[in-house]
């Protein structure tokens, strides 16, 4: 997020509607929806303001929410998420289109955690270009980051039409990670198509989120009413783009 670093995707499923027949679930009430905020950024731009808007908005919606806070937000937490069953998963991570492993760069839209890296941690998977190390400036800590391939070869389980907003950088520099969250089951994939400085990414997901979720907006319809209201990255010019997943 912002020039260092970088948003997850979004599809929402409708509310039940209130003429919904109980009896024909045999006088059970159906599953709440869920959703997840994942807030690695937390640990370089925290923003809790935005935390709780979004929170409150999920919640007036009828939304279960967990919030993963900055520390746990490491490569196997990564690994784990579409076990959390999320109908919506919020990505507040910083994110870049190149990762590198060693001396070399590897080209995909990638996720940062903040689990410090090492070279013999996870080895065969950074020998496979799943796993690399980023950093925030040239010279500066290094920590793991989980790139396209570790979603799609990687992760336990599959998220079962979950709606994804990557509030990172690059989501749609490429189709990579796209494709990567359409091949794990994903439903909506929500994210910039370039650099994002995290007030506009924050400020964005919250219209983003209003729109989707209290208003039921599809979510071609809630980006483009998003960038109507707060229009693209003022410094890069940056856009919230929207695919949906087959």
């Amino acid at each position: 997020m912002s020039a260092a670093a970088a948003i997850v995707v979004a599809a929402v499923l409708l509310l039940p509607s209130p003429a919904l027949d109980l009896a024909a679930l045999g006088g059970r009430s159906p599953s709440p929806l869920t959703a997840a905020i994942v807030d690695q950024l937390g640990a370089t731009q925290p923003n809790p303001d935005f935390v709780k808007a979004a929170t409150d908005t999920l919640e007036q919606a009828g939304y279960r929410v967990d919030y993963y806070p900055p520390e746990a937000v490491t490569v196997d937490f990564y690994r784990s998420l579409p076990g959390g069953d999320y109908d919506l998963i919020v990505l507040r991570t910083h994110s870049t289109a190149v990762i590198s492993r060693g001396e070399e760069e590897v080209e995909s839209v990638s996720l940062f955690t903040n689990e410090p890296y090492s070279r013999d941690r996870y080895y065969d998977e950074q020998v496979a270009g799943r796993i690399g190390f980023a950093q925030y400036q040239e010279g500066g800590s290094q920590f793991f980051g989980v790139t396209a391939d570790f979603v799609r070869f990687s992760m336990n389980g599959r998220f079962d039409g979950s709606t994804i907003v990557m509030m990172g950088c690059q989501g749609f520099v490429n189709e990579r990670a796209f494709a990567a969250f359409a091949e794990r089951g994903a439903g909506d994939f929500i994210s910039w198509n370039g650099l994002v400085s995290a007030v506009h990414t924050d400020e964005a997901t919250e219209h983003l989120l209003r729109h989707l979720t209290l208003e039921r907006q599809p979510a071609e319809e809630a980006v483009t009413l998003t960038m109507t209201e707060v229009g693209p990255d003022p410094t890069y010019g940056s856009r919230l783009l929207y695919e949906p997943f087959e």
